[in-house]
């Protein structure tokens, strides 16, 4: 049967990161990064595109039961079965030289034979590679990849069917451990690595940053897991965090709706280092602003919606026909076209993180102020033009509301800059003259005072969920009647099951694509924030409990939701959807709201 996506569970090194199905299958993963090709592509096609699977001989379906180990993401998947139990413990520890996939299979009760049956396909499963072995171990080669695989003790293997295979019998408390390590082809092996130490030290690392988190609310559990999975997301060399594992997940299972998600967006930054900060981690929330500084350097007018892990601006989309998509939700694309859309929000986005850094005490670095006064010129001098807006939607350019309200806060940061370090030098009329202008335009054309609310686009009947935002930039006060009636407006005419959508896409939608999507995630969790700061805080917690239990059984998150169906959507794990889940259980369930 075709798995959800709900169904996978998220292992990585924090260079890159793996799926691992119930029934013990690593249907995904990218070596050696996030937007490398993947030698395992069955989540977007089948198993002749590439998968590794463990599990007790004989048996076709899930698992018993699975969890992760408290406090980190080493995984346990246990199966019980006629002849006894055995547990598959896997992980990627942190990297020294090459990655690693380790997988240590354990006898828990009597002796069961267990199966493993290793199909490497890279390219995204469009490449067979030559199989041999070398000291022992098997290697695969194919043009600039190749991939080693031993056991740990021996255990035999033989190749059938273009696959690699193995079979043995584990008792209780033997451990048989399966290493794949992947290196450049045209380099030498890389230092073998302990997989029992390899599992030793990860547990002993993630616990302990897990400890750092200063929050100690309700739904700490949620609010942990959620942390981690963000420290999954990241690219360690370079503190970028990418907004999900996969490409192509699909909005709408059949349909067109298929992104690469697999870089890093400047539209998560504020509220990403708002999450960090909040729970204690200021290490990575300087890592992350430290990559923010370094992918917008350069020309104002240049600056992109998104980056590569180390801040790449070529990033093409391209579509894979071989591969025929989750669930047949095709095309399967690699790459974003969008980067190259103008999203006037990200100017906003940008300076907001940059004054939330500043006030956070970040360590100062050079030509931080030069940069923002750079960024404010050519702002103040193109905020008029159209875009295409938060959702890069590809139906054609439109003022957007919250584009307009994220110029604003681009210049309200800007003159609050100045006035609360009085070093700093600018041009505070200007900046204000442009933060008023901006806000009487916004409130004369964005809002449909017959509603009561902001619409989506100046003189569009349309809503949209980024408008739930308008009070938390401090655009406009949380009691003011617009804003007010744009929550109640969005929650009546974008709610779908209790839960959210960003726009409607109903008939000809401003997103120019056909077809459907699930309700955000993320959204919902805004909406969650909105009714609280308006007074109904009640409401708030029952909304949020809902979300944190659409969790699945280990933690995560996708993008969106059906309610209907009662499936997740979308690429997987969702990084927005877990920082708005601790942004909002911050929010609602602080040592004073909690009493």
């Amino acid at each position: 049967m075709q798995p959800r996506i709900e169904d996978y569970a998220l292992i990585g090194d924090e260079q890159t990161a793996a799926l691992v199905g119930p029934d013990g299958s690593v249907d995904w993963l990218c070596l050696p990064r996030f937007d490398s090709g993947a030698c395992f592509a069955r989540l977007l096609g089948d198993e002749d595109n590439g998968h590794w699977r463990i599990a007790p001989k004989g048996v076709r379906g899930p698992c018993t039961r699975r969890a992760y180990r408290p406090d980190t993401l080493v995984l346990d998947t246990e199966w019980e079965t006629a002849e006894g139990a055995v547990r598959v413990t896997d992980l990627m520890p942190q990297r020294d030289v090459a990655p690693d996939l380790v997988r240590i299979v354990e006898g828990v009760r009597g002796r069961v034979t267990v199966r493993s049956t290793l199909r490497l396909r890279f390219d995204y499963g469009a490449v067979i590679p030559w199989m041999r072995r070398s000291d022992g171990h098997r290697v695969a080669i194919a043009g600039p990849d190749a991939v080693w695989l031993r056991t740990e003790p021996p255990v035999r293997t033989w190749g059938e069917d273009f696959g690699t295979h193995a079979e043995f019998t584990v008792a209780e408390g033997e451990r048989v451990a399966f290493v794949l390590t992947w290196h450049p082809s045209h380099h030498p092996r890389p230092p073998l690595a302990d997989p029992f130490e390899a599992l030793r030290t990860s547990v002993e690392d993630w616990q302990a940053w897990a400890a750092r988190c200063t929050y100690d609310g309700p739904y700490r559990d949620a609010v942990v897991r959620s942390l981690i999975t963000l420290k999954a997301l990241t690219y360690n060399p370079t503190g970028g965090i990418v907004a999900a594992a996969t490409t192509s997940l699909p909005e709408q299972l059949g349909g067109v709706r298929n992104w690469d998600y697999r870089f890093c967006w400047l539209r998560d930054s504020t509220l990403t280092l708002g999450a960090l900060l909040s729970a204690g981690y200021h290490e990575e929330a300087e890592a992350w602003r430290n990559w923010l500084l370094r992918a917008v350097a350069g020309d104002p007018a240049d600056l992109q919606i998104m980056y590569g892990l180390a801040g790449e601006r070529r990033l093409p989309e391209t579509e894979l026909p071989w591969l025929s998509g989750f669930a047949g939700s095709a095309p399967v694309r690699i790459g974003n076209a969008a980067v190259d859309q103008l999203q006037l929000d990200v100017y906003g986005e940008v300076m907001d993180s940059l004054s939330l850094g500043r006030r956070a005490g970040l360590s100062p670095r050079p030509h931080v102020w030069s940069l923002q006064c750079v960024l404010m010129r050519w702002l103040d001098e193109n905020w008029r033009q159209p875009d295409e807006g938060l959702w890069e939607v590809r139906g054609g350019r439109r003022q957007f509301v919250h584009s307009k309200v994220m110029v604003w806060v681009a210049a309200d940061r800007a003159v609050r800059a100045l006035e609360e370090h009085p070093e700093l030098r600018g041009d505070p009329d200007r900046w204000r003259a442009l933060r008023d202008e901006v806000h009487q335009e916004v409130c004369e054309k964005g809002y449909d005072p017959e509603r009561n609310t902001f619409t989506q686009s100046y003189g569009s009947r349309d809503l949209d969920a980024s408008l739930l935002l308008i009070p938390r930039v401090g655009f406009l006060p949380p009691d003011d009647p617009r804003v007010v009636g744009t929550v109640d407006a969005i929650r009546d005419e974008l709610g779908h099951g209790g839960l959210v959508r960003r726009y409607t896409t109903d008939g000809a939608t401003v997103d120019g694509l056909p077809g459907d999507e699930g309700t955000f995630l993320v959204c919902s969790f805004w909406l969650a924030d909105a009714l609280h700061v308006t007074g109904r805080t009640k409401e708030a917690r029952e909304l949020f409990e809902r979300l944190a239990g659409l969790a699945n059984d280990v933690g995560l998150l996708s993008e969106e939701y059906d309610p209907v169906a009662g499936r997740h959507l979308g690429n997987f794990p969702q990084a927005f959807s877990h920082i708005g889940l601790v942004n909002t259980a911050l929010t609602l369930f602080t040592d004073e709201e909690a009493g």
